[in-house]
């Protein structure tokens, strides 16, 4: 359970339900007024080598973007929703890589606010629309603290023409299990090598509980997709990936096996991340390797086509192998 060092909230949060909830549960914790959780400038000003501790730190406030962006992966829009950054401190993530250090978590407490924009965009449709609600965050981990997602589902269900998608690197589901979702919501766990979990996605749960989870989420008949994702190329990328998706055939449960959706995601990193991570994460290995990688754009990296290509090739022959029955819903 995530207890922060300390409190940085904007003032008016105490006009919200949930933010006196939230300044009620850690009235014991130092806190500090803030102008805006967007501009933390104490934060801004740390040093790399500080990131983990900036990460012990939680930020309240309210939302005020609340713009829509078209997705078409596996939802129709990406919605700005209740939190922002996260706890864990994966060393790819693409947070770090937008807002520089600042991917601590941030809870919005306008919840009612955004949820009801979702349901009238919902209901003003002619088709059923999917919101992608944990593009920022991670929903899971966030319910732990907030309960937030279980408030969600619970006011979310009625909606006509409605569903909500998010996904999670955490098995903390339990709370979540015993709801009248309607169906009307897909759970998607991300899943990597226990190799690069250890290594590279600090403060997650182990890939173990994560498939115990999905199996859970199953049996609570909400819909699931399994992330492989980021995947990093590291030394003997292939044999791990490959022993990964053994696991997961042998490891899933027989409903999973039949119903669920894949999603495959090549790892880009960025300039950003070098320089943090040679600092906050000095003994950890190196992601950036320059025979293989290639400048994308914005200081970032992404694997050389032929590469990538490769990769390709070897997870939809893995893929065709173990799990030919599932929809791969798209490799990029």
């Amino acid at each position: 359970m995530f207890k922060p060092k300390a409190i940085y909230f904007e003032k008016n949060i105490i006009n919200y339900k949930l933010g006196k909830e939230l300044m009620e549960k850690y009235k014991e914790v130092p806190k500090i007024e803030i102008e805006n959780h967007n501009n933390i400038e104490e934060m801004r000003k740390k040093s790399n080598k500080e990131f983990i501790d900036m990460k012990r730190n939680l930020i309240i406030g309210i939302r005020k973007t609340h713009k829509y962006v078209p997705n078409h992966k596996t939802s129709d829009f990406l919605v700005p929703y209740t939190s922002s950054g996260c706890t864990a401190a994966c060393m790819y993530c693409y947070l770090v890589c937008n807002y520089n250090k600042c991917s601590y978590l941030r809870l919005f407490v306008n919840r009612e606010e955004m949820l009801d924009k979702i349901i009238r965009t919902a209901e003003k449709s002619d088709r059923e629309l999917t919101f992608e609600i944990g593009s920022n965050s991670d929903l899971i981990l966030e319910n732990t603290i907030t309960k937030n997602l279980v408030w969600t589902i619970e006011n979310f269900k009625n909606t006509r023409n409605g569903k909500l998608t998010f996904p999670t690197k955490f098995d903390m589901v339990d709370d979540i299990l015993n709801l009248n979702h309607k169906g009307k919501v897909t759970v998607r766990m991300s899943v990597n090598p226990e190799y690069i979990i250890n290594r590279v996605e600090f403060g997650t749960s182990r890939l173990d509980k994560r498939i115990e989870a999905i199996n859970k989420l199953e049996e609570a008949g909400y819909n699931v997709g399994i992330l492989i994702a980021p995947v990093i190329m590291v030394q003997n990328w292939k044999e791990m990936y490959s022993e990964l998706i053994k696991m997961l055939d042998s490891k899933l449960s027989k409903k999973v096996k039949q119903k669920a959706f894949f999603e495959i995601i090549f790892m880009t990193y960025s300039y950003v991340h070098t320089k943090i991570n040679e600092e906050a994460f000095p003994n950890a290995i190196n992601l950036y390797d320059k025979e293989i990688m290639r400048g994308g754009g914005r200081g970032k990296y992404r694997y050389k086509d032929d590469i990538k290509k490769d990769g390709e090739l070897f997870f939809r022959e893995q893929m065709n192998k173990y799990f030919s029955n599932n929809i791969i819903e798209y490799i990029v």
